[in-house]
């Protein structure tokens, strides 16, 4: 009986709403969705033709009475009506065979947003069809999802790079002791590329080449093998298409301004750690989140540059989704860590 109301009303969820990827974590079950946060639209009727990864593979293709859009930028919300549809897909395809399902929702944002842009996903979460809404800062989510001691009387830092931003946070006794929000992230690292080729080899590339170009021979530290590539697009002179190949070497300067403004955010915030924190870093290391965070050779550049050891969490990819699954999963436990919750 108590299972069947449960599906009734629909299993509690943790959602890492990221500008790139949204996860989603069902109470009991972990994480059962990781779609791109992307939907296509028929701008004639307004009418939802693809969300996630069918969306996404439109993306650069669509004739003109389709568009696929992000509806989130840098961490939060640009287009709300189009984000709370998006999420109300996402619910009711975790919950397709449950009748009226209205779950309770933790919901994952940057630290640095403002109490306008945290009402927006509150609004959204709700309107999408959770019964109540709840909010929880991605550093923190980011920790608890890489099992990071935060309750303890000792310092431990996350670094969370997602698509549109970067989290960088202090954590001791279960708060934010030092942070950085920073709205650039993996999105930039590709408009970066983009940039590069467009200047230095008068090539036009879409969005999904440069994320690939990233993915595969992309770094921030010089490798034993140097990487090439070979790459279509655009001739910005001609028209006409063009290949060219290109080396790690290259993306790696392409990248730089974006890295550099994301370790410096690193730097700022040791800078502004208390000494006894800043010592149990020393000894515990910096631990990297988020797709960001795969990067090659991301962790020896930030290690080079803050004198700390660097780690990946377990999961970086999921770890905010399941920083939020666990407070869903423990929530009489863990609701201390939520925000700006509406009953």
């Amino acid at each position: 009986m108590f299972e069947f109301f449960v599906n009734l009303i629909g299993r509690d969820m943790g959602i890492d709403l990221g500008t790139a990827n949204t996860l989603v974590f069902v109470k009991n079950k972990g994480i059962v969705l990781c779609e791109p946060s992307i939907v296509a639209i028929d701008k004639e009727n307004k009418k939802i033709l693809a969300v996630g990864m069918e969306a996404k593979k439109m993306v650069g293709r669509t004739p003109g009475n389709i568009v696929a859009i992000r509806p989130l930028k840098d961490g939060v919300i640009a287009d709300f009506d189009t984000t709370e549809r998006m999420l109300r897909y996402f619910i009711q395809r975790v919950h397709k065979n449950m009748a009226i399902a209205r779950p309770r929702i933790i919901i994952c944002v940057p630290s640095g947003i403002t109490a306008v842009e945290k009402k927006a996903v509150i609004e959204a979460t709700e309107q999408a069809g959770a019964r109540s809404a709840y909010i929880i800062e991605e550093p923190l989510a980011a920790a608890i999802g890489a099992d990071l001691p935060i309750n303890e009387p000792t310092g431990s830092m996350i670094v969370d790079i997602g698509g549109g931003t970067s989290e960088v946070a202090i954590i001791s006794l279960g708060g934010i002791v030092a942070y950085q929000s920073l709205r650039v992230g993996g999105d930039e690292l590709d408009e970066a590329i983009i940039y590069y080729l467009k200047k230095e080899n008068n090539l036009l590339i879409g969005e999904s080449t440069s994320e690939k170009i990233k993915m595969e021979i992309g770094s921030a530290f010089p490798t034993e093998n140097e990487e090439k590539m070979e790459v279509n697009g655009r001739d910005l002179v001609t028209g006409l298409p063009k290949t060219i190949i290109i080396t790690s070497q290259q993306i790696r300067a392409a990248l730089e301004k974006t890295l550099s403004e994301i370790i410096n955010s690193i730097v700022e915030v040791l800078d502004n750690t208390p000494p006894e924190l800043s010592s149990d870093i020393m000894k515990r290391g910096i631990v990297l989140s988020g797709g960001g965070a795969l990067l090659k050779g991301l962790n020896e550049r930030i290690s080079r540059e803050t004198h700390c050891p660097v780690y990946l969490a377990p999961d970086p990819l999921a770890a905010v989704a399941l920083g939020a699954g666990k407070c869903a999963e423990d929530f009489n436990t863990l609701k201390k860590y939520l925000r700006y919750s509406k009953q």
